[in-house]
């Protein structure tokens, strides 16, 4: 685990270097039935957050109603719908593959519409 935390760690501050951000958008953790995978995935977050802040760039966490409720207009709108709206938005010629993609990309339209108060808060 700590060699899979740092390959995470040194990739996102190799990005951060690379394309210099002026900010990491995430979606809060959604804890399922699997303590070990909430676990596991908070653990990657964390190792995302301090690289970012290690760097100096500002963090921001958005909850994955609020993600829906910006890119489609409903908090509870599915994947698909999630999907062919990044699309929409961003113009693309088809939706972001995997669902992963579509995912990343809604948090970043998300933070982009979030307005600058909120910003501070999240």
């Amino acid at each position: 685990m700590a060699a899979r935390l740092l390959t995470i760690y040194t990739g996102v501050q190799a990005l951060i270097a690379e394309h210099v951000p002026d900010a990491v958008a995430l979606e809060e953790s959604f804890v399922g039935a699997d303590a070990r995978i909430a676990l596991s995935v908070g653990q990657a977050r964390g190792a995302v957050l301090v690289a970012a802040s290690s760097a100096g760039v500002a963090c921001a966490e958005y909850a994955p109603a609020r993600v829906k409720q910006a890119v489609c207009g409903y908090g509870r709108a599915d994947k698909q719908q999630v999907g062919k709206m990044v699309k929409a938005i961003l113009g693309l010629a088809e939706v972001p593959e995997p669902n992963h993609a579509a995912d990343a990309l809604a948090v970043a339209i998300c933070h982009a519409l979030a307005p600058p108060l909120m910003r501070l808060s999240a």
